[in-house]
């Protein structure tokens, strides 16, 4: 099964691995929504419930209140009756009707002649002890129902009446009772969108969890009261002196938003990720487009110098044929290092063959192939003995591709002048290699990043050669590689560490 193949199954696999999730997930939000909007409901129809029945309670309230106040007139018609009885000249018993006037002791009444002066009064404020003639704001507190004319001696006499202090502190008391009724309806503690208008069901009264600005415009109330009556059959109820009033209401806002979050989360869910896909796409290319030119680069580049060589002696033999025998042993170098260079390519993308192999020899051989190459203001010093002998499970050609773009790194970070230093640690299971230079160092920000392919902070670079030392030491000889210090303008130490046995 090649690449592609395992490529095309991963993505079926993961696309329905992620298809179960999204699935999954959206069930569950979906049951929660459906456990929350049923409990919202819920606490809908008993908000509604409570209105209905405190709307009983305000109803029959106002009918109690009716009935008191029609009983109160009874009381002071019965008043008017006695008077009458009281002033007939013909009856000759008066103590029955002069109980009834003494027993009143709740409604205020005003006796006057046909002129307005008061005559008699009975449960009066105090704020009326000192007038004589019924005039002012005395007339206009006692006008509010119409006198009862009493005849005596062919003289009318006006009884004048008006509503009890125990009726009126009662109405006062409905009166408020109505409104904080209103009041809580409108601002109710379920967050309920309410409207409560007049008898037309056109007049708002009162509103509450609604926009306050959209409230003003006409067309939006009217439009907002339909859909109320829509959802849930308006609530009748007597409201005093409003008179008969209609409760509109629906489901919150938040009830609302919840029914659709599936939805909503859904499209978040796919937007977000068609976006990471384009995201993770375009920068997956990006990066096989500046590896695939790094490759190539690095090709050009590898075969180039010996390429370079060998026609250089073939021009030599071609100008003076005696230059054949040295020029056979240096094109013969070259054809050993365009072998390597091919060993090296083929064992990318697979996993090598590790033997045993002297390592030191394989520094050596990769320092001195690097000396004859690199500027004379570049100093090489190997910290460990050249003439010993250290075998340990390497490839010798990706291992030496290792040494030689660490080095190229260090001779590009000195721009060409300054010192690298070799140090080898012989340690309990690895063995340790650290290459040091004096140049101008990695910031905490690049250290992050080096080692990612196609990353370079050199104009000409193309990003590869710290990112295939990674993969050779990591992958293939499951070592290490990383930085181990780096200072700016004083320079940096990369560290091998390689098993010293094959696990």
């Amino acid at each position: 099964m090649d690449i592609y193949q395992r490529k095309r199954i991963w993505k079926i696999v993961l696309s329905v691995l992620g298809l179960l999730i999204i699935g999954l997930s959206l069930f569950y939000t979906s049951l929660i929504v459906r456990k929350f909007a049923a409990e919202e409901r819920k606490n809908v129809r008993l908000w509604a419930d409570a209105v209905q029945r405190k709307a009983s309670l305000v109803k029959y309230t106002e009918l109690l209140f009716g009935q008191l106040q029609e009983q109160e007139h009874q009381r002071v018609e019965l008043l008017a009756d006695v008077y009458k009885e009281l002033l007939d000249e013909k009856r000759s018993e008066y103590t029955f009707f002069l109980e009834v006037i003494r027993n009143n002791n709740t409604v205020p009444v005003i006796l006057t002649d046909s002129k307005g002066e008061i005559l008699y009064t009975k449960n009066l404020e105090s704020k009326y002890d000192t007038i004589d003639f019924l005039r002012g704001h005395a007339k206009a507190d006692f006008s509010v129902y119409d006198p009862i004319a009493v005849q005596f001696l062919e003289r009318k006499h006006y009884l004048y009446y008006k509503d009890s202090r125990f009726f009126t502190e009662l109405r006062d008391v409905l009166n408020n009772y109505v409104t904080s009724f209103m009041t809580e309806v409108a601002l109710n503690s379920s967050s309920v969108p309410v409207i409560i208008t007049d008898s037309s069901k056109s007049e708002v009264i009162m509103f509450g969890n609604l926009n306050d600005i959209k409230m003003e415009d006409s067309a939006y109330v009217r439009e907002k009261l339909d859909e109320m009556a829509d959802e849930n059959a308006p609530i009748m109820v007597n409201l005093g002196e409003h008179g008969a009033s209609y409760i509109f209401y629906q489901d919150s806002e938040l009830l609302t938003i919840i029914k659709y979050f599936p939805l909503t989360q859904i499209l978040i869910i796919a937007v977000f990720a068609a976006i990471a896909y384009l995201l993770f796409s375009f920068a997956r290319k990006s990066e096989q487009n500046r590896v695939w030119a790094g490759m190539a680069r690095e090709t050009a580049h590898q075969i180039g110098t010996p390429l370079s060589s060998i026609m250089a002696w073939l021009e030599l033999i071609k100008i003076d044929e005696t230059n054949i025998k040295q020029a056979t042993v240096e094109i013969e170098k070259d054809v050993q290092r365009l072998d390597m260079i091919t060993e090296r390519f083929s064992k990318i993308g697979s996993a090598p063959l590790l033997e045993e192999s002297d390592i030191i020899k394989i520094l050596n051989d990769s320092i001195t192939y690097l000396i004859p190459r690199t500027s004379k203001k570049v100093v090489y010093r190997q910290n460990y003995d050249q003439h010993e002998e250290l075998n340990i499970p390497v490839n010798g050609a990706l291992f030496s591709w290792v040494i030689e773009n660490l080095c190229k790194n260090a001779i590009d970070a000195m721009t060409g002048n300054g010192t690298i230093s070799i140090d080898l640690f012989n340690e309990s299971k690895y063995l340790v290699i650290d290459i040091s230079d004096t140049g101008k160092g990695i910031s905490t920000t690049e250290m992050k990043a080096i080692f990612n392919p196609g990353y370079t902070s050199k104009k000409r670079g193309w990003g590869l050669g710290l990112s295939l030392s990674k993969r050779i030491i990591c992958d293939y000889h499951k070592g290490k590689l990383f930085v181990k210090s780096s200072a700016i303008g004083k320079g940096t130490t990369f560290r091998i560490m390689l098993k010293k046995t094959v696990s």
